[in-house]
């Protein structure tokens, strides 16, 4: 097997289990009346605790902690769960029993060892792609209630098994502390900016769907706050609300996962295997009469049949890969459960493994789960790693178990709570197929989450800043700001300004701009004489937002030297506001050259400084402000003012290959108005576009 790392000391291992050792299933009655989170609780400063809880092996619960060895990061994570000791065969273990072997997650971005596929958007808080222990000995609560110390006992570790059986009796015999005070985290939030962005990447996946790109794709969104407690804390808070059949936590020395899954992504006992995609949901209201209509109306949506329909299809293929010819079958009509604040649509898909298959090989059949990517599997992959703006950690992976005894079973990691560094984040999608609309999808996410962030005591909210910083990310802790001209004294378009600025302090940090910050403004610039550059920065701090403003001539370069634009990759764009954070622009600019920001697909989004124009013809072309962008205060007033000059204006994605075609570009901001620009080297606009450009820059000089 791969190499590993002993996880009591960090250090290299002589692999302490292999394919060719030989251990026998014991189990010992634990004289232990306690809960599952209280056993938890007890064992939580050993190394590596974790719990399971629910429907796992046949029901009652798996408790973990001081594993053998840890499989190190650049493992194999397949071919670590296909390395399992051999089970004697006399040994006969009891229904439900577990014993021991690999306990961890696989994150999503594990499909990227599979397939060829995109890095995908920046993560903004990275965390290991997998973490895999390997445990010779657990403590299970049957069905019946009754606590067990089970263990994997090899002859070299007999005595050593013993003495922990020991261990833990004394651990267990006390009553069980109380838990510590719990501080519940802040509201998960969703800026409008990523809201709008969500929508807009559920249009863009209809258009493929249209296009026959693929038939279905799951695109997520990332609710995020900032909390520094314990994933053991955030477990029990929840699952004294909640029971879902799939839940699981383990602590790790980054942070730690908090799973409330509702979904089985696999279970394999003997050479049975069963995959029970969830594909299909609606909100179940407390009171009976509106959940009853509401299971009606989903029993009866052709959208979410469609949905169900074309993953159950997916998974029968995907365990086919490794199932028996012909075993493989699925339900003709799903089930309806009931779960957490939701209907579900569920089907069990079923089948039988070959002889010649293992785990491992299971798991590359199959990986990521079918109903959290789309078919087909490999392609919505790539759409989504194109239209979602932050990368997905153990979110849509899986978290479980492999063992000589229990066989292999697995989540679907959705419901999921995943904390590092202080932020605590949470992931929801869905399923979009052609008729999906875009608002619905989004208001079905928050659906799925807010049921979880209530378990904890959080709420969830549209507004706040983007993901914390990551590689080419603005950093919200330094502010947002908003440029002005000043011409002979006078501010331009003082009020849109601040009434931008205004939304964004709002949006963002949920404060209010002074009551007398216009006058400050236009106090500021009176005296003036010619061009000045106005600036008004906000940051917030521990006292609240400070407000500040800064005057200083205006000084731009040659007009007669168009600005030269690099593309500049950056999924997801800036967002909608702007960011005093310009350390990612500033590397890549200078006053001739300027960085084109442009997402994933090659969409053009805004220049460094301004919004894009194109012109073809008669006819001027931004993209769309739908949270991707700044939504430039010129941009508005070319929009408004471009028909009086007989010109068309169309609103709308801009390719990049687009761009580079069009009779001319040009650029808008407060300070500059219109300008030239270049996309490709040596390259004028031809006179007709030249004097489009100059018309539009005359309309704005004299507004």
């Amino acid at each position: 097997m791969a190499s590993v790392v002993d996880a009591r000391t960090g250090a290299a291992a002589a692999p302490l289990v292999s394919m060719a050792e030989l251990v026998r299933f014991e189990r010992t009655a634990m004289p232990c009346s306690l809960s599952p989170l209280e056993v938890l609780r007890a064992v939580r400063d050993e190394p590596a605790p974790f719990a399971l809880t629910g429907s796992w092996a046949g029901g009652g619960a798996i408790v973990g902690c001081a594993p053998l060895l840890h499989a190190p990061t650049d493992a194999d994570p397949f071919a670590t769960v296909a390395a399992l000791p051999r089970l004697e065969a006399a040994t006969g273990p009891p229904d439900g029993a577990v014993g021991g072997g690999w306990f961890g997650w696989l994150g999503y971005r594990l499909g990227r060892r599979l397939e060829r596929l995109p890095d995908g958007p920046p993560r903004p808080v990275a965390i290991p792609e997998f973490g895999l222990a390997y445990y010779d000995h657990v403590l299970r609560l049957d069905r019946d209630g009754r606590w067990w110390f089970e263990a994997l006992v090899s002859d070299r570790r007999e005595d050593a098994l013993d003495e922990r059986r020991d261990e833990l009796i004394a651990m267990l015999a006390y009553d069980a502390e109380p838990a510590p005070p719990y501080v519940p985290p802040p509201p998960f939030r969703l800026s409008r900016a990523h809201a709008e962005h969500h929508v807009a990447a559920i249009r863009d996946c209809r258009a493929r769907i249209a296009d026959g790109e693929i038939y279905q794709a799951n695109i997520c969104l990332r609710l995020e706050t900032e909390w520094d407690g314990d994933a053991t804390a955030l477990f029990e808070r929840a699952r004294r609300r909640i029971d879902p059949p799939y839940a699981g936590v383990f602590c790790t020395p980054w942070g730690g996962i908090a799973s409330l899954s509702p979904e089985l992504f696999l279970r394999r006992r003997g050479a049975d295997v069963v995959t029970a995609p969830i594909k299909g949901t609606i909100e179940r209201d407390v009171d009976l009469t509106l959940a009853g209509a509401a299971l009606a109306r989903l029993r009866t949506s052709a959208k979410d049949a469609a949905e169900h329909v074309m993953i159950v299809d997916l998974m029968r293929n995907d365990i086919g890969r490794v199932c028996e010819y012909g075993s493989v079958r699925a339900p003709r009509v799903p089930d309806a459960e009931p779960h957490p604040g939701l209907w579900h649509l569920v089907s069990r898909v079923r089948g039988t493994l070959r002889s010649d298959a293992d785990d491992g090989d299971l798991l590359r059949a199959t990986f990521p789960p079918g109903s959290v990517t789309g078919a087909p599997k490999i392609q919505a992959m790539r759409v989504i790693a194109g239209l979602e703006p932050t990368g997905r950690e153990v979110y849509t992976g899986s978290l479980g178990y492999v063992s000589p005894v229990a066989g292999l079973e697995l989540n679907v990691a959705i419901r999921t709570l995943e904390l590092s560094r202080g932020r605590l984040w949470l992931g929801a999608g869905g399923g979009i197929v052609a008729d999906s609309d875009p608002r619905q999808e989004l208001e079905e996410a928050l659906v799925k989450a807010r049921p979880i962030a209530g378990a904890i005591d959080s709420s969830v909210a549209i507004g706040a800043p983007p993901s914390p910083p990551g590689p080419g990310r603005p950093d919200p802790a330094r502010g947002v700001f908003e440029t002005l001209l000043v011409r002979e004294g006078r501010v331009q378009a003082l009020d849109r300004h601040l009434q931008r600025l205004a939304a964004a302090v709002g949006d963002i940090y949920g404060a209010e701009l002074p009551v007398d910050l216009a006058g400050r403004a236009a106090t500021a610039a009176t005296g003036t004489s010619g061009d000045h550059r106005l600036r008004v920065r906000a940051v917030p701090g521990p006292r609240g937002l400070t407000v500040g403003i800064e005057v200083e001539p205006l000084a731009l370069p040659d007009p007669r030297v168009p600005p030269s634009l690099d593309p500049l990759l950056l999924p997801g764009g800036l967002g909608a506001h702007k960011w005093c954070d310009r350390r990612l622009v500033d590397r890549h600019g200078d006053r001739t050259t300027v960085p084109l920001i442009v997402d994933r697909g090659e969409d053009v989004l805004e220049a460094a400084w301004a919004n894009v124009w194109i012109v073809e013809g008669p006819t001027i072309v931004t993209p769309p402000a739908d949270g991707r962008l700044l939504p430039g205060i010129t941009r508005g007033l070319v929009l408004e003012g471009a028909p009086r000059l007989g010109l068309l204006t169309r609103v709308e994605p801009l390719p990049l290959a687009r761009a580079r075609r069009a009779d001319a570009i040009f650029l808008t901001s407060s300070l500059r108005h219109a300008v030239a620009a270049t996309l490709e080297a040596g390259r004028r606009a031809e006179t007709t576009a030249e004097t489009v450009i100059a018309s539009v820059r005359d309309m704005l000089l004299e507004a």
